[in-house]
């Protein structure tokens, strides 16, 4: 069986993952609540024929799939959570199918579908002994709230794996070669002490005070932290009636910066600010860290691996009907506006003219920062790792929107899908055929983290 038979097999199961991305989009379910979408997936591996352990560090829609036996043993990485209010018909306006329910705004019906047909096509390859080795399909819950992989690298499940793949819907096709933020999240609860707001004020201590002294020596903090840091907060408990000293008030934070030693350095100022404020207004306050990611470890070997297979594949092959439905939707954004997406993906500028990206961008992103955050940049500390882009929303379209909902529904998010499921299987069967590849890519590996080894960011 040749690559090219792969490719050949994924193209006859096609309408079946297409059947697969569908299901996972009309039913969306939001971080750690992915039942129907991880018990589907899993089910159809373990009919293949793979070995699936559920319930992975404490998460019950957490899967690890497994196939084949003995070394290399290669990953890949799938998601299924759906964001919070962003339920959309497949429509090119505005139109929630339940008004305030979840919906497919980051493409991880495609993304985790995809990276299933490739673990699906390489299991054909090793029952057939034209390669050998093991294939791991990894089942990840709740990558929106950076908490999934983060747990599963705390359990050590991928220790093991000599490399990686995965890949993200997006509105280019290219190689990943950019870094994202590196990310803590974490709410800052203060308590103080209840009284009359108006006949007794002085026998309160204000919690909601705390909060907002906080939430002012964090602005004034902002001037003072690397320039590719941001801060966002908001507040998730300001009190109830304005009558009452408020004892009790909470407040969230995210902090993102460019490596993971400036979160944690960044983070602790703001420990100091907590606790500064706390002492103002005679409060008291406690932390809770929730999550907290690294920045994503590129691996050049890896990434010109999927890039030669990206261009032997070509582009994705999209229809008449795929770009008019592309021209319907960029017409909710002006041309500055697709202009500005772009440029976060760090794309050329001519490709923001364009309304569907529908061929193979050499890699324009290599030693630069994504402004995002995932729990992907974990695992590319605990082991090589690469990624891919590919075409699945209008150019200028963003993640986290109803436009990019409905484009994940629709005939160009399923071709992207297909794409990107060659894409990594067609990489899979280039490292299982060439073991000198995948110890360039550890060597790269080595090379890059020998100084900065990981430890999750989350306590055990």
């Amino acid at each position: 069986m040749t690559k090219h038979n792969l490719w050949e097999w994924i193209d006859q199961y096609e309408q079946k993952l297409n059947d697969i991305a569908l299901n996972i989009w009309h039913k969306p379910e939001v971080a750690m609540k992915e039942e129907y979408a991880s018990n589907l997936q899993a089910s159809i591996l373990e009919e293949a024929g793979f070995h699936v352990k559920r319930n992975i560090a404490g998460m019950q829609t957490a899967f690890i799939a497994e196939y084949g036996n003995g070394k290399p043993i290669l990953g890949v990485l799938g998601e299924f959570d759906a964001l919070p209010g962003l339920s959309q018909e497949l429509t090119a306006t505005r139109r929630p199918i339940e008004q305030g329910a979840p919906g497919h705004g980051c493409g991880h019906n495609l993304l985790g579908t995809a990276g299933l047909g490739a673990s699906l096509a390489i299991k054909e390859a090793l029952e057939k002994g034209e390669i050998s080795g093991t294939i791991r399909y990894y089942g990840c819950p709740a990558e929106e709230t950076l908490t999934g992989k983060v747990l599963l690298a705390k359990e050590g499940v991928f220790n093991d794996l000599d490399a990686c793949f995965t890949w993200h819907p997006a509105p280019v096709t290219t190689v990943w070669g950019s870094s994202t933020l590196a990310m803590n999240s974490i709410k800052f609860k203060f308590t103080g002490i209840a009284s009359h707001a108006a006949a007794a004020p002085h026998m309160g201590r204000s919690a909601l005070d705390g909060v907002e002294l906080m939430n002012i020596g964090a602005n004034y903090l902002r001037e003072h932290i690397v320039d590719a840091a941001r801060i966002h907060y908001s507040i998730t408990n300001g009190g109830h009636e304005p009558n009452i000293v408020h004892p009790e008030a909470e407040v969230w934070y995210y902090i993102r910066a460019p490596h993971r030693e400036e979160v944690e350095e960044i983070t602790g100022r703001l420990e100091k600010i907590a606790s500064g404020a706390a002492m103002m207004t005679e409060t008291e306050v406690e932390s809770q860290l929730l999550a907290g990611c690294y920045d994503t470890l590129s691996n050049r070997v890896l990434e010109d691996v999927l890039y030669h297979n990206m261009t032997e594949i070509q582009s994705p092959r999209f229809t008449e009907k795929d770009y008019q439905f592309a021209e319907e939707i960029s017409a909710s954004y002006t041309q500055s506006q697709k202009r500005s997406v772009m440029q976060t993906y760090h794309a050329p500028d001519y490709i923001s003219h364009m309304v569907l990206h529908d061929s193979v961008e050499a890699t324009f992103d290599q030693g630069k920062i994504a402004p995002g955050s995932t729990d992907v940049g974990d695992v590319s500390w605990i082991t090589p790792l690469a990624q891919c882009l590919i075409s699945c929303w209008p150019v200028g379209t963003a993640p986290h929107t109803w436009q990019s909902t409905a484009a994940s529904g629709s005939g160009i998010g399923l071709k992207g899908m297909i794409f990107a499921a060659k894409t990594i299987a067609g990489g899979l069967y280039d490292l299982y055929s060439d073991d000198k590849k995948i110890e360039q890519a550890k060597m790269e590996f080595e090379a890059r983290t020998k100084d900065n080894k990981y430890k999750p960011a989350l306590p055990v």
